[in-house]
């Protein structure tokens, strides 16, 4: 998860929504990334779907199966459908988004009783660090200094 917030951090850094992703298999990094939506143009471009598709590459199989992925947030239904189709084993996410979270705050993805495939997860790992991460993007980007006179 610190290599997670470290992607995070560098795409606040860039103007982007600081949330990072790394994806590991058997003990190895095989890829990492943070969210490029802006940057790219792109609304797929989240930190999860890059490091999907890198760690795919990486393997060059479709199937990630050994495979367990950590976030800085909870994936939004795009990247737990993502996920759940590259068959992982095991998701880490640090906050939730209770905005768009398809694993645990708006819906169920991950371990859905009628998808063919479902995935562990934990929660709260780094919380607090990712959790103070996105609050001081928001804030910066509200002009809210904190103050309260």
């Amino acid at each position: 998860m610190a290599l997670a917030l470290a992607e995070a951090r560098a795409a606040g850094a860039r103007e982007e929504v600081p949330i990072g992703s790394v994806v590991v298999c058997r003990g190895e990094t095989l890829a990492r990334a943070g969210n490029r939506v802006r940057g790219d143009c792109d609304p797929s471009a989240h930190a999860e779907l890059l490091a999907l598709r890198a760690a795919a590459r990486v393997l060059g199989l479709v199937r990630l199966v050994d495979c367990v992925l950590y976030s800085t947030v909870e994936p939004c239904f795009m990247c737990a459908g993502a996920l759940v189709h590259a068959r992982l084993r095991r998701v880490v996410f640090a906050v939730r988004d209770p905005k768009f979270g398809g694993c645990v705050s708006l819906g169920r993805v991950l371990d859905h009783p009628q998808a063919n495939h479902r995935l562990e997860f934990d929660e709260g790992v780094l919380a607090g660090e990712s959790r103070e991460l996105l609050q001081e993007f928001f804030r910066a980007r509200r002009g809210d200094r904190g103050d309260t006179g």
